[in-house]
Formats: C-alpha cells, structure tokens, sequence
C-alpha cells in the first residue's frame, strides 16, 4: 500500500512520519486491497488546545474510507482515525459478506 503524509503550513518530523506509517500499515492487514493511504495533519488556531487535525484517507478497490479526528496531538488524532476506519473496514467486510 502506498503510503502519503501531508502536513499543511509546517515540516512532520521523521519521528512523525515513522509512527504514521507504522500505524497505516497495520491498516493493510485489516484491509489487504486497500492501495492507497493519504494522511494529512493540520495545525488549527496555534494558541489553542485540542488545535491538531488529523485526516486520514484509504483508497481499496473502489472504495474510500475517511476519517477526520481533532486531539491534541498528532499521534493521537491518527490513533482514533485508525479506529474509526478500523469501524468502516468491518462494515464494509459485513456489506460485502452478505
């Protein structure tokens, strides 16, 4: 799967980048047609908390999952991402299941 990190009006660190991929790949296992992941960190009002934005994007044969998640930190808000489209993901397998 491929794997893109988007970060709006700032550079993710490579520690950042690092846990986004470890975590997106384990996405592929729950999912293996998924070919496309595209993850994109925002940074809302600077001064605020709960102000990062995190958006995560998964293209599987002709389907696309989103899951959009506001925390305090950018690993936070892609861990409850993952678990909204871990909810997706088993949704979908019901619906194809059928």
């Amino acid at each position: 799967m491929e794997i893109m990190v988007n970060a709006v009006k700032f550079k993710a660190d490579e520690k950042l980048v690092e846990f986004i991929e470890k975590k997106m790949k384990k996405v592929a296992t729950f999912l293996p047609q998924a070919m496309k992941a595209e993850v994109t960190l925002k940074v809302d009002k600077d001064q605020s908390e709960m102000n990062k934005i995190g958006e995560v994007r998964v293209l599987a044969s002709g389907e696309e999952l989103f899951a959009s998640k506001q925390c305090d930190t950018f690993e936070e808000a892609v861990d409850l991402c993952l678990d909204a489209l871990k909810k997706q993901i088993e949704k979908l397998k019901e619906r194809y299941n059928k």
